[in-house]
């Protein structure tokens, strides 16, 4: 028998069993996707370069997010902005926290440019040769590449997907919106029920994420060989120090030496929290986990809790900032792009500035990742290789970052409570958090 015959029989098979895993049983996503990679990289070692034949599967899998990018980062950082700028939300408190969340979203994706440049995770791997396309470095000046954020023609940049004008039409259409109060109500609404239909879309293509990581896995294994994962391994471990660093010296330095506060009992109290949300990799669905620790743990009273969980759920991805940072780094490292200055700030601003509203979505990296590449001249072609590439290890990563992100929420919710004189300082205090 053929052995690309035989490849084939075994791959529907295998396909077969995740989708009945899929439908009959209640094992979650993350389980099928972990079971998908183990399998790709076994059967990319048996067949060899015969696994290439099914890449196809995972490149249209990266098609379809890709598809996704433009529609969410519109809409989500239309509502987003929306959400946050009611009039009657806002004030001393509203601006405190975002102001505190954006700054801690650059402190992250900061320590992501330190530790991927220091320990360049990219070094050493090719993937030129199966890549069609060359990098496409942009070579415009620092003040061309300012000049251009502003969109000649705002539709133009939405169809082209010229990421920097969208986030900047997006930002401004927001803030508009605010202003325009009852008038412009409506339109806020259209732009949350839209960013909802691409959510509820995003659902439904992360089901099709086993099949993408088993075929993208097997044609990594079989191709390059299985010493091509050990990168990734490297990369996991890279972002898991990055994020312990994280939480320790910006969160810890701000509740030591910001708020005045003991740092054991901090984390003591949001212990439970980060255990539900490195198990569920959601900070939506932790929220109310989150809620109940800073409350009754860290002794932050209701008003400010409410009011500073729910927006941090809405746009602090600190932990997602760390990893792109990491990931862009790899990502240019591996394709031989040098970067500038500017191409740093360039990732700085534009992962900042597009996880708003993009902090309860799925898997939410994957579409940020190809929107921060984009602006530092990686090409399509290059961005769906390197999505197909961490893709397998992606809910590894997702759980790292996701306790870094509530992490962050309840350190802001205590900084701000501080300033707002509303915590219990003895709460707080207490041995008896846990």
């Amino acid at each position: 028998m053929n052995i690309e015959i035989l490849y084939w029989i075994v791959l529907i098979g295998v396909f077969t069993g995740l989708a009945f895993l899929g439908q009959r049983t209640n094992l979650k996503l993350w389980v099928r996707v972990v079971t998908a990679l183990v399998i790709g990289a076994i059967l990319g070692f048996i067949f060899g370069d015969v696994a290439a034949s099914s890449k196809w599967i995972g490149d249209l899998f990266v098609r379809f997010i890709k598809m996704l990018v433009v529609p969410l980062i519109f809409t989500s950082l239309v509502a987003g902005v929306v959400s946050m700028g009611d009039p009657k939300r806002l004030g001393s408190i509203g601006i405190k926290t975002i102001t505190l969340y954006l700054l801690t979203t650059l402190f992250a994706i900061s320590i992501g440019l330190v530790l991927g440049t220091l320990f360049s995770p990219g070094a050493g791997i090719d993937l030129t040769g199966v890549d069609p396309y060359s990098a496409v470095q942009s070579s415009q000046s620092v003040s061309d590449r300012l000049f251009g954020i502003v969109p000649l023609n705002p539709i133009g940049s939405l169809a082209d997907g010229d990421v920097l004008p969208i986030i900047f039409f997006s930002i401004l259409l927001g803030i508009g919106i605010i202003m325009g109060g009852n008038k412009t109500e409506k339109i806020g609404e259209v732009f949350s029920s839209a960013a909802e239909a691409i959510l509820q879309i995003a659902h439904m293509v992360m089901q099709m994420a086993p099949y993408g990581v088993l075929a993208l896995v097997a044609w990594v294994s079989g191709t390059m060989g299985l010493a091509a994962l050990q990168n990734l391994f490297v990369l996991t471990i890279i972002l898991y120090v990055g994020c312990i660093l994280h939480m320790i010296l910006v969160y810890g330095g701000l509740i030591r030496f910001g708020a005045r506060l003991p740092l054991k009992a901090f984390f003591k109290g949001i212990l439970d929290a980060q255990a539900v949300a490195y198990s569920t990799s959601s900070s939506s669905a932790t929220l109310p986990v989150t809620l109940q620790c800073v409350e009754n743990n860290l002794g932050v009273k209701k008003t400010v809790a409410s009011s500073v969980l729910p927006l941090g759920a809405t746009i602090n991805m600190d932990g997602t900032a760390l990893y792109l940072g990491v990931v862009a780094l790899f990502s240019a490292q591996i394709f031989g792009v040098q970067l500038e200055l500017s191409d740093y700030l360039l990732i700085a601003m534009t992962a900042t500035l597009t996880s708003i509203g993009t902090a309860g979505i799925p898997s939410a990296s994957l579409f940020l990742l190809a929107t921060v590449l984009s602006v530092i001249g990686i090409s399509d072609a290059q961005t769906a290789l390197i999505v197909g590439f961490v893709l397998p290890f992606d809910r590894i990563l997702d759980m790292a970052r996701t306790v870094v992100n509530i992490t962050g929420d309840a350190t802001v919710s205590v900084l701000v409570a501080k300033s707002e004189d509303d915590i219990d300082e003895d709460v707080f205090r207490s041995e008896s958090v846990l």
